[in-house]
């Protein structure tokens, strides 16, 4: 559906929670980043809570089987554990005793200074970013609600009807992570560019995808649902960051997009408890992959390592 490759923007959004209280940077800590001119922000928060999060499509699918009716994504409470009224929960991540922190112990540091850059100028912010702990809860798809009217006492538009599961929610826990962005001129090569060392690699629990087709009044949906999955760079339990985030503008053939190209090495994939037809299945084991290593070509018969991907709508 037209727009759904928007929730992949959301997910730059879900950045969240430290330890502490999650203090503004002090004197000290000022002192320690500067030097030089320019400013420096410390941004405190201790937890984020979104109630429920809808992408709506508005012109629907006007193929084979659809209506060309909105429908929306929608992600919204399980009912148990930290999101059992709250789509999206995100907190520190304070495992290893607040290994994963930054030791401002702040959500993020920033550091932003302007470059006259021989008449071509530019802003660039250097951020650091807390290790974090995201939940999610039910992921599904929902008709639109009606686009409030200008005289409506809310601007909620919502979702109406039946909801179909596609997920039954998931939790990630990272490490921390920087990221230099560059906005006007941008003589990095790209606007963002990610490159860090998440400590501790990346972790996902209790991921559980559902089948509704084969859910019957006496039968509930299919499930398959993993325990874990972690994702670290080959033979580390760490994850080295190494993207290059553009946005494209339309020219002709295109009305732009983003494109993300990665070129971070080699990784190890382990996943933890596979069950298949439902949660309670016995699982069928684990599986792992050493040594993952995707490509991309420049020109014909050329291998780079790593991965472009796009995001546009249609």
């Amino acid at each position: 559906m037209k727009k759904f490759t928007k929730l992949a923007l959301v997910s730059s959004l879900a950045i969240s929670a430290n330890a502490m209280a999650m203090q503004a940077m002090d004197d000290a800590s000022l002192g320690a980043t500067t030097g030089q001119d320019g400013l420096n922000i410390g941004i405190g928060i201790s937890k984020i809570e979104i109630e429920k999060l809808f992408i709506h499509d508005n012109d629907g699918y006007g193929g084979a089987g659809g209506t060309g009716e909105a429908g929306a994504i929608v992600i919204y409470g399980n009912g148990t554990g930290v999101t059992a009224t709250n789509g999206i929960v995100i907190g520190a991540n304070y495992d290893n005793g607040g290994a994963y922190l930054l030791p401002s112990r702040n959500l993020a540091d920033l550091q932003i200074d302007s470059d006259a850059n021989g008449g071509n100028p530019f802003i660039n912010i250097a951020a650091q970013v807390s290790g974090l702990d995201i939940n999610v809860g039910k992921i599904g798809v929902v008709s639109s609600g009606a686009v409030p009217a200008a005289n409506a006492t809310t601007i909620r538009r919502g979702g109406t009807g039946v909801t179909n599961d596609i997920l039954t929610g998931f939790s990630v826990k990272t490490g921390p992570m920087s990221a230099n962005i560059q906005l006007g001129a941008a003589p990095q090569g790209a606007m963002i560019k990610l490159n860090a060392t998440m400590i501790g690699g990346l972790t996902i629990n209790d991921l559980g995808i559902l089948d509704n087709s084969t859910k019957t009044a006496t039968r509930e949906a299919g499930e398959i649902f993993i325990d874990q999955i972690q994702l670290a760079d080959a033979n580390s339990r760490n994850l080295v960051l190494n993207q290059s985030i553009s946005v494209i503008g339309a020219e002709t053939g295109h009305n732009g997009y983003i494109r993300i190209v990665s070129t971070s090495g080699a990784h190890d994939n382990y996943v933890k408890g596979i069950h298949l037809g439902s949660k309670t299945a016995a699982s069928i084991g684990d599986m792992e992959v050493q040594g993952l290593q995707t490509y991309f070509s420049p020109a014909q018969g050329v291998y780079m390592p790593g991965a472009i991907i796009t995001i546009s709508g249609h």
